[in-house]
Protein backbone atom coordinates (compact mmCIF):
# COMPACT_ATOMS: atom_id res chain seq x y z
CA UNK A 1 0.00 0.00 0.00
CA UNK A 2 1.35 3.42 -0.94
CA UNK A 3 2.09 5.84 1.87
CA UNK A 4 -0.53 8.53 2.47
CA UNK A 5 0.80 11.89 1.20
CA UNK A 6 1.52 14.63 3.73
CA UNK A 7 3.15 18.05 4.00
CA UNK A 8 6.02 19.19 6.26
CA UNK A 9 5.20 20.41 9.78
CA UNK A 10 4.65 24.14 9.96
CA UNK A 11 3.33 24.38 6.39
CA UNK A 12 -0.24 24.44 5.10
CA UNK A 13 -2.42 23.88 2.07
CA UNK A 14 -4.91 26.67 1.41
CA UNK A 15 -8.46 26.08 0.19
CA UNK A 16 -10.14 28.44 -2.29
CA UNK A 17 -11.92 30.16 0.62
CA UNK A 18 -8.67 30.60 2.56
CA UNK A 19 -6.86 31.98 -0.48
CA UNK A 20 -9.71 34.43 -1.07
CA UNK A 21 -9.42 35.67 2.52
CA UNK A 22 -5.65 36.04 2.28
CA UNK A 23 -5.98 37.91 -1.02
CA UNK A 24 -8.46 40.27 0.65
CA UNK A 25 -5.86 41.13 3.30
CA UNK A 26 -3.11 41.38 0.67
CA UNK A 27 -5.18 43.82 -1.39
CA UNK A 28 -5.80 46.15 1.56
CA UNK A 29 -2.16 46.11 2.67
CA UNK A 30 -0.94 46.61 -0.91
CA UNK A 31 -3.33 49.50 -1.61
CA UNK A 32 -2.20 51.24 1.58
CA UNK A 33 1.48 50.69 0.77
CA UNK A 34 0.95 52.38 -2.58
CA UNK A 35 -1.20 55.13 -1.06
CA UNK A 36 1.75 55.99 1.19
CA UNK A 37 4.14 56.10 -1.78
CA UNK A 38 5.89 52.72 -1.48
CA UNK A 39 7.02 50.86 -4.62
CA UNK A 40 7.06 47.05 -5.06
CA UNK A 41 10.18 44.88 -5.44
CA UNK A 42 10.80 41.13 -5.23
CA UNK A 43 13.91 39.17 -4.25
CA UNK A 44 14.80 35.44 -4.66
CA UNK A 45 13.34 32.91 -2.23
CA UNK A 46 16.89 31.83 -1.31
CA UNK A 47 20.07 33.81 -0.80
CA UNK A 48 23.75 33.01 -0.43
CA UNK A 49 24.25 31.81 3.15
CA UNK A 50 26.76 34.58 3.86
CA UNK A 51 24.04 37.14 3.10
CA UNK A 52 21.81 35.81 5.89
CA UNK A 53 24.04 34.24 8.54
CA UNK A 54 25.07 36.44 11.43
CA UNK A 55 22.38 39.05 10.82
CA UNK A 56 19.73 37.79 13.28
CA UNK A 57 21.76 36.82 16.31
CA UNK A 58 22.65 33.30 17.40
CA UNK A 59 19.01 32.39 17.96
CA UNK A 60 18.02 33.55 14.48
CA UNK A 61 20.91 31.72 12.79
CA UNK A 62 19.65 28.43 14.19
CA UNK A 63 16.25 29.03 12.60
CA UNK A 64 17.55 29.58 9.06
CA UNK A 65 16.76 26.72 6.65
CA UNK A 66 19.96 25.68 4.89
CA UNK A 67 19.92 24.25 1.36
CA UNK A 68 22.26 21.35 0.58
CA UNK A 69 24.61 21.96 -2.35
CA UNK A 70 23.60 20.29 -5.60
CA UNK A 71 25.14 16.94 -6.56
CA UNK A 72 27.62 15.36 -4.17
CA UNK A 73 27.33 17.85 -1.33
CA UNK A 74 29.97 15.98 0.70
CA UNK A 75 32.72 16.19 -1.93
CA UNK A 76 34.39 19.14 -0.12
CA UNK A 77 34.36 17.38 3.25
CA UNK A 78 37.31 15.26 4.35
CA UNK A 79 36.52 11.91 5.94
CA UNK A 80 38.05 12.89 9.29
CA UNK A 81 35.86 16.05 9.39
CA UNK A 82 32.75 13.91 9.33
CA UNK A 83 33.87 12.34 12.59
CA UNK A 84 34.20 15.67 14.46
CA UNK A 85 30.46 16.37 14.39
CA UNK A 86 31.15 20.11 14.29
CA UNK A 87 27.91 21.07 12.58
CA UNK A 88 28.82 24.77 12.17
CA UNK A 89 32.04 23.94 10.36
CA UNK A 90 30.35 21.23 8.32
CA UNK A 91 27.37 23.37 7.33
CA UNK A 92 29.57 25.91 5.55
CA UNK A 93 31.00 23.17 3.34
CA UNK A 94 27.82 21.34 2.38
CA UNK A 95 25.45 24.31 2.15
CA UNK A 96 26.18 27.58 0.36
CA UNK A 97 22.59 28.84 0.13
CA UNK A 98 19.65 29.27 2.52
CA UNK A 99 15.96 30.14 2.40
CA UNK A 100 15.35 33.76 3.37
CA UNK A 101 14.49 34.27 7.05
CA UNK A 102 12.87 37.66 6.53
CA UNK A 103 12.58 40.34 3.84
CA UNK A 104 14.68 43.08 5.51
CA UNK A 105 18.16 41.61 5.10
CA UNK A 106 17.55 40.63 1.44
CA UNK A 107 16.25 44.18 0.95
CA UNK A 108 19.47 45.60 2.39
CA UNK A 109 21.41 43.38 -0.02
CA UNK A 110 19.18 44.62 -2.88
CA UNK A 111 19.84 48.26 -2.00
CA UNK A 112 23.62 47.77 -1.94
CA UNK A 113 23.62 45.76 -5.16
CA UNK A 114 21.39 48.24 -7.03
CA UNK A 115 22.46 51.47 -5.34
CA UNK A 116 23.37 53.17 -8.63
CA UNK A 117 19.88 52.54 -10.06
CA UNK A 118 17.88 53.64 -6.99
CA UNK A 119 16.55 57.14 -6.33
CA UNK A 120 16.96 57.88 -2.62
CA UNK A 121 15.13 58.12 -0.29
CA UNK A 122 13.78 54.79 -1.58
CA UNK A 123 10.39 53.60 -0.32
CA UNK A 124 9.82 49.94 -1.12
CA UNK A 125 7.23 47.35 -0.22
CA UNK A 126 7.58 43.60 -0.58
CA UNK A 127 5.00 40.83 -0.11
CA UNK A 128 6.63 37.38 -0.31
CA UNK A 129 6.98 34.16 1.73
CA UNK A 130 9.79 33.57 4.23
CA UNK A 131 10.92 30.43 6.07
CA UNK A 132 11.99 29.76 9.65
CA UNK A 133 12.87 26.44 11.29
CA UNK A 134 10.74 27.37 14.29
CA UNK A 135 8.60 25.14 16.50
CA UNK A 136 5.11 25.27 14.93
CA UNK A 137 2.27 26.51 17.17
CA UNK A 138 -0.87 28.62 16.88
CA UNK A 139 -0.11 31.59 14.67
CA UNK A 140 3.50 30.47 14.10
CA UNK A 141 4.47 28.57 10.98
CA UNK A 142 7.67 27.54 9.24
CA UNK A 143 6.52 29.01 5.94
CA UNK A 144 4.62 32.27 6.01
CA UNK A 145 4.20 35.55 4.18
CA UNK A 146 5.69 38.84 5.28
CA UNK A 147 4.40 42.17 4.08
CA UNK A 148 7.11 44.80 4.53
CA UNK A 149 7.39 48.53 3.93
CA UNK A 150 10.80 50.20 4.31
CA UNK A 151 12.40 53.58 3.63
CA UNK A 152 16.17 53.87 3.12
CA UNK A 153 18.24 56.98 2.58
CA UNK A 154 16.61 59.25 5.16
CA UNK A 155 17.21 59.80 8.86
CA UNK A 156 14.04 61.88 9.24
CA UNK A 157 11.81 60.79 12.11
CA UNK A 158 8.79 61.77 9.99
CA UNK A 159 9.28 58.35 8.40
CA UNK A 160 8.53 56.71 11.77
CA UNK A 161 5.48 58.94 12.15
CA UNK A 162 4.21 57.83 8.72
CA UNK A 163 4.81 54.16 9.50
CA UNK A 164 2.64 54.43 12.62
CA UNK A 165 -0.04 56.04 10.43
CA UNK A 166 0.38 53.23 7.89
CA UNK A 167 -0.23 50.58 10.56
CA UNK A 168 -3.29 52.47 11.74
CA UNK A 169 -4.65 52.88 8.20
CA UNK A 170 -4.33 49.17 7.35
CA UNK A 171 -5.82 47.85 10.58
CA UNK A 172 -8.64 50.40 10.45
CA UNK A 173 -9.54 49.32 6.92
CA UNK A 174 -9.47 45.67 7.99
CA UNK A 175 -11.92 46.50 10.79
CA UNK A 176 -9.42 45.58 13.53
CA UNK A 177 -10.35 48.03 16.25
CA UNK A 178 -8.33 47.99 19.44
CA UNK A 179 -4.89 47.24 18.04
CA UNK A 180 -2.02 48.68 20.08
CA UNK A 181 1.11 49.98 18.35
CA UNK A 182 3.89 49.59 20.90
CA UNK A 183 6.97 51.75 20.49
CA UNK A 184 10.40 51.87 22.12
CA UNK A 185 13.90 52.96 21.11
CA UNK A 186 17.06 50.90 21.06
CA UNK A 187 19.04 53.94 22.26
CA UNK A 188 16.92 53.94 25.42
CA UNK A 189 17.79 50.30 26.04
CA UNK A 190 21.49 51.06 25.45
CA UNK A 191 21.21 54.02 27.81
CA UNK A 192 19.62 51.89 30.55
CA UNK A 193 22.37 49.27 30.17
CA UNK A 194 24.95 52.07 30.42
CA UNK A 195 23.37 53.64 33.51
CA UNK A 196 23.33 50.32 35.40
CA UNK A 197 26.88 49.48 34.32
CA UNK A 198 25.96 46.59 32.03
CA UNK A 199 26.81 48.05 28.59
CA UNK A 200 28.90 44.97 27.77
CA UNK A 201 25.81 42.84 28.28
CA UNK A 202 23.36 44.92 26.21
CA UNK A 203 22.12 42.01 24.08
CA UNK A 204 21.68 39.71 27.11
CA UNK A 205 19.89 42.51 28.95
CA UNK A 206 17.51 43.37 26.09
CA UNK A 207 16.75 39.75 25.17
CA UNK A 208 15.80 39.01 28.80
CA UNK A 209 13.78 42.22 29.20
CA UNK A 210 11.88 41.47 25.98
CA UNK A 211 10.51 38.30 27.64
CA UNK A 212 8.81 40.14 30.53
CA UNK A 213 5.27 39.46 29.25
CA UNK A 214 6.12 35.77 28.70
CA UNK A 215 8.13 34.72 31.79
CA UNK A 216 7.29 37.51 34.24
CA UNK A 217 9.48 39.69 36.46
CA UNK A 218 11.05 36.80 38.41
CA UNK A 219 11.87 34.93 35.21
CA UNK A 220 13.52 37.99 33.65
CA UNK A 221 15.60 38.66 36.78
CA UNK A 222 16.68 35.02 36.92
CA UNK A 223 17.78 35.09 33.27
CA UNK A 224 19.68 38.35 33.78
CA UNK A 225 21.51 36.90 36.79
CA UNK A 226 22.41 33.81 34.77
CA UNK A 227 23.87 36.10 32.08
CA UNK A 228 26.12 37.82 34.62
CA UNK A 229 24.13 40.99 35.29
CA UNK A 230 24.51 41.84 38.99
CA UNK A 231 21.70 42.11 41.53
CA UNK A 232 22.70 45.73 42.12
CA UNK A 233 22.27 46.52 38.41
CA UNK A 234 18.91 44.73 38.30
CA UNK A 235 17.81 46.73 41.34
CA UNK A 236 18.40 49.98 39.45
CA UNK A 237 15.93 48.96 36.72
CA UNK A 238 13.23 47.83 39.15
CA UNK A 239 10.91 50.69 38.00
CA UNK A 240 10.88 49.18 34.49
CA UNK A 241 9.06 46.07 35.69
CA UNK A 242 5.96 48.12 36.52
CA UNK A 243 6.25 51.01 34.07
CA UNK A 244 2.79 52.62 33.91
CA UNK A 245 1.23 55.98 33.07
CA UNK A 246 0.59 58.05 29.96
CA UNK A 247 3.22 58.29 27.24
CA UNK A 248 4.28 61.73 28.51
CA UNK A 249 4.57 60.43 32.07
CA UNK A 250 6.66 57.47 30.89
CA UNK A 251 8.92 59.77 28.88
CA UNK A 252 9.43 61.95 31.97
CA UNK A 253 10.41 58.88 34.01
CA UNK A 254 12.87 57.80 31.32
CA UNK A 255 14.36 61.31 31.16
CA UNK A 256 15.14 61.11 34.86
CA UNK A 257 16.48 57.56 34.69
CA UNK A 258 18.72 58.36 31.69
CA UNK A 259 19.89 61.85 32.70
CA UNK A 260 23.54 60.72 32.72
CA UNK A 261 23.46 58.86 29.37
CA UNK A 262 23.96 60.84 26.15
CA UNK A 263 22.67 57.99 23.98
CA UNK A 264 19.73 57.34 26.31
CA UNK A 265 18.70 61.01 26.21
CA UNK A 266 18.89 60.93 22.40
CA UNK A 267 16.49 57.97 22.40
CA UNK A 268 14.08 59.85 24.67
CA UNK A 269 14.16 62.86 22.31
CA UNK A 270 13.38 60.65 19.31
CA UNK A 271 10.46 59.01 21.12
CA UNK A 272 9.17 62.40 22.20
CA UNK A 273 9.18 63.64 18.58
CA UNK A 274 7.33 60.60 17.21
CA UNK A 275 4.75 60.34 19.99
CA UNK A 276 3.96 64.07 20.19
CA UNK A 277 3.42 64.33 16.44
CA UNK A 278 1.23 61.23 16.35
CA UNK A 279 -0.83 62.75 19.16
CA UNK A 280 -1.16 65.97 17.15
CA UNK A 281 -2.14 64.14 13.94
CA UNK A 282 -4.37 61.56 15.64
CA UNK A 283 -5.02 57.90 14.81
CA UNK A 284 -8.19 56.32 13.40
CA UNK A 285 -8.68 53.22 15.55
CA UNK A 286 -5.26 52.09 16.86
CA UNK A 287 -3.62 53.34 20.05
CA UNK A 288 0.06 54.16 20.59
CA UNK A 289 1.86 52.98 23.74
CA UNK A 290 5.44 53.34 24.97
CA UNK A 291 6.64 49.88 26.05
CA UNK A 292 10.11 50.13 27.54
CA UNK A 293 10.44 46.32 27.70
CA UNK A 294 10.07 46.07 23.94
CA UNK A 295 13.45 44.99 22.62
CA UNK A 296 12.86 42.52 19.77
CA UNK A 297 15.81 40.16 19.69
CA UNK A 298 17.13 41.19 16.29
CA UNK A 299 20.60 42.71 16.31
CA UNK A 300 20.10 45.34 13.66
CA UNK A 301 17.66 47.84 15.23
CA UNK A 302 19.37 51.07 16.27
CA UNK A 303 16.52 53.53 16.87
CA UNK A 304 12.74 53.23 17.07
CA UNK A 305 11.30 49.76 17.63
CA UNK A 306 7.68 48.87 16.80
CA UNK A 307 5.41 45.96 17.66
CA UNK A 308 1.66 45.70 17.10
CA UNK A 309 -0.54 43.81 19.56
CA UNK A 310 -3.85 42.33 18.39
CA UNK A 311 -7.15 43.41 20.00
CA UNK A 312 -7.38 42.11 23.56
CA UNK A 313 -10.35 39.84 22.73
CA UNK A 314 -7.97 37.56 20.81
CA UNK A 315 -5.13 35.57 22.39
CA UNK A 316 -2.45 36.15 19.78
CA UNK A 317 1.18 37.26 19.64
CA UNK A 318 2.30 40.33 17.76
CA UNK A 319 0.73 40.95 14.34
CA UNK A 320 3.37 43.40 13.15
CA UNK A 321 6.74 44.85 14.03
CA UNK A 322 9.75 46.75 12.80
CA UNK A 323 12.13 49.58 13.54
CA UNK A 324 15.06 51.81 12.56
CA UNK A 325 18.24 50.09 11.38
CA UNK A 326 20.80 52.81 10.67
CA UNK A 327 23.72 50.51 9.93
CA UNK A 328 22.10 47.51 8.20
CA UNK A 329 23.45 48.18 4.70
CA UNK A 330 26.88 48.75 6.26
CA UNK A 331 27.24 44.98 6.64
CA UNK A 332 27.22 44.79 2.85
CA UNK A 333 29.69 47.66 2.38
CA UNK A 334 27.33 50.64 1.98
CA UNK A 335 27.88 53.03 4.89
CA UNK A 336 25.71 55.90 6.12
CA UNK A 337 22.49 54.51 4.67
CA UNK A 338 19.79 54.83 7.31
CA UNK A 339 16.65 52.75 7.04
CA UNK A 340 13.39 52.17 8.87
CA UNK A 341 10.66 49.68 8.16
CA UNK A 342 7.69 47.71 9.41
CA UNK A 343 6.23 44.30 8.70
CA UNK A 344 2.69 42.90 8.79
CA UNK A 345 2.19 39.32 10.04
CA UNK A 346 -0.30 38.16 7.42
CA UNK A 347 -1.05 34.72 8.87
CA UNK A 348 -1.70 35.99 12.38
CA UNK A 349 -3.77 38.88 11.03
CA UNK A 350 -5.90 36.36 9.10
CA UNK A 351 -6.43 34.27 12.25
CA UNK A 352 -7.45 37.37 14.23
CA UNK A 353 -9.92 38.53 11.56
CA UNK A 354 -11.35 35.01 11.35
CA UNK A 355 -11.76 34.76 15.12
CA UNK A 356 -13.49 38.15 15.27
CA UNK A 357 -15.66 37.26 12.24
CA UNK A 358 -14.59 40.38 10.35
CA UNK A 359 -14.25 39.00 6.82
CA UNK A 360 -16.92 40.57 4.55
CA UNK A 361 -19.28 38.09 2.87
CA UNK A 362 -18.19 39.40 -0.53
CA UNK A 363 -14.69 38.00 0.06
CA UNK A 364 -15.96 34.48 -0.54
CA UNK A 365 -18.16 35.40 -3.50
CA UNK A 366 -18.09 32.66 -6.13
CA UNK A 367 -19.73 32.63 -9.57
CA UNK A 368 -22.95 34.65 -9.70
CA UNK A 369 -24.74 32.09 -11.86
CA UNK A 370 -24.26 28.62 -13.28
CA UNK A 371 -25.78 27.70 -16.65
CA UNK A 372 -27.34 24.25 -16.58
CA UNK A 373 -26.09 21.91 -19.32
CA UNK A 374 -28.90 20.24 -21.30
CA UNK A 375 -26.72 19.20 -24.25
CA UNK A 376 -24.32 20.60 -26.83
CA UNK A 377 -26.87 22.76 -28.67
CA UNK A 378 -28.06 24.39 -25.44
CA UNK A 379 -24.46 24.63 -24.16
CA UNK A 380 -23.38 26.57 -27.25
CA UNK A 381 -26.27 29.02 -26.84
CA UNK A 382 -25.32 29.37 -23.15
CA UNK A 383 -21.63 29.87 -23.92
CA UNK A 384 -22.39 32.74 -26.28
CA UNK A 385 -24.22 34.48 -23.42
CA UNK A 386 -21.52 33.52 -20.91
CA UNK A 387 -18.82 35.06 -23.10
CA UNK A 388 -20.74 38.36 -23.27
CA UNK A 389 -21.51 38.32 -19.51
CA UNK A 390 -17.83 37.81 -18.65
CA UNK A 391 -17.01 40.81 -20.83
CA UNK A 392 -19.39 42.72 -18.53
CA UNK A 393 -17.23 41.48 -15.60
CA UNK A 394 -19.97 39.15 -14.33
CA UNK A 395 -18.76 35.83 -12.90
CA UNK A 396 -20.67 33.02 -14.60
CA UNK A 397 -19.91 29.46 -15.68
CA UNK A 398 -21.36 26.47 -17.51
CA UNK A 399 -21.65 23.07 -15.86
CA UNK A 400 -19.32 21.11 -18.17
CA UNK A 401 -21.21 17.81 -18.38
CA UNK A 402 -24.71 16.95 -19.59
CA UNK A 403 -25.43 15.30 -16.24
CA UNK A 404 -28.66 14.77 -14.35
CA UNK A 405 -30.33 18.08 -13.51
CA UNK A 406 -30.41 17.25 -9.80
CA UNK A 407 -26.66 16.69 -9.75
CA UNK A 408 -26.05 20.04 -11.48
CA UNK A 409 -28.26 21.92 -9.01
CA UNK A 410 -26.56 20.12 -6.11
CA UNK A 411 -23.16 21.22 -7.44
CA UNK A 412 -24.28 24.86 -7.62
CA UNK A 413 -25.65 24.65 -4.07
CA UNK A 414 -22.40 23.23 -2.66
CA UNK A 415 -20.44 25.94 -4.44
CA UNK A 416 -22.66 28.65 -2.96
CA UNK A 417 -23.74 29.89 -6.41
CA UNK A 418 -26.93 31.95 -5.96
CA UNK A 419 -28.49 31.62 -9.44
CA UNK A 420 -28.98 28.97 -12.11
CA UNK A 421 -29.72 29.76 -15.76
CA UNK A 422 -31.74 27.21 -17.69
CA UNK A 423 -31.75 27.08 -21.49
CA UNK A 424 -33.96 24.67 -23.45
CA UNK A 425 -35.53 24.56 -26.92
CA UNK A 426 -38.14 27.17 -25.99
CA UNK A 427 -35.57 29.65 -24.61
CA UNK A 428 -33.40 29.29 -27.74
CA UNK A 429 -36.37 29.89 -30.07
CA UNK A 430 -37.44 32.99 -28.10
CA UNK A 431 -33.88 34.26 -27.47
CA UNK A 432 -34.55 34.07 -23.73
CA UNK A 433 -33.15 32.57 -20.54
CA UNK A 434 -34.85 31.14 -17.47
CA UNK A 435 -33.20 32.59 -14.36
CA UNK A 436 -33.75 30.66 -11.13
CA UNK A 437 -32.97 32.01 -7.66
CA UNK A 438 -31.54 28.97 -5.87
CA UNK A 439 -32.24 30.49 -2.47
CA UNK A 440 -35.96 31.16 -2.93
CA UNK A 441 -36.76 28.79 -5.80
CA UNK A 442 -38.35 31.63 -7.80
CA UNK A 443 -37.68 31.71 -11.52
CA UNK A 444 -38.46 34.03 -14.42
CA UNK A 445 -37.95 34.22 -18.16
CA UNK A 446 -35.76 37.14 -19.22
CA UNK A 447 -33.96 38.42 -22.31
CA UNK A 448 -30.21 39.00 -22.33
CA UNK A 449 -30.36 42.66 -21.29
CA UNK A 450 -32.58 41.84 -18.32
CA UNK A 451 -30.24 38.95 -17.40
CA UNK A 452 -27.32 41.36 -17.25
CA UNK A 453 -29.23 43.75 -14.97
CA UNK A 454 -30.34 41.00 -12.59
CA UNK A 455 -26.91 39.35 -12.32
CA UNK A 456 -25.15 42.67 -11.80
Amino acid sequence: MSKKPSIPKGTRDFSPAEVAKRNYIFSIIKSNFEKFGFQPIETPSFENSETLMGKYGEEGDRLIFKILNSGDFLDKVAADELQTINYKQLTGKISEKALRYDLTVPFARYVVQHQNEIEFPFKRYQIQPVWRADRPQKGRFREFYQCDADVVGSTSLWQEVELVQLYDSVFSQLGLKGTTIKINNRKILSGIAEVIGASDKLIDFTVALDKLDKIGEDGVKKEMLEKGITEEAIGKIQPLFNFTGTINEKIDKLSNLLSTSVEGKKGVEELQFICSNIKELGLQTASLDLDVTLARGLNYYTGAIFEVAAPKEVAMGSIGGGGRYDDLTGIFGLKNMSGVGISFGLDRIALVIEELNLFPETVLATSKAMFINFGDKEALYSMKAITKLRAENIKVELYPDNAKIGKQFQHADKRGIPFAVLVGEEEINNQEFTLKNLGTGEQQKVDYDKLVVLLK
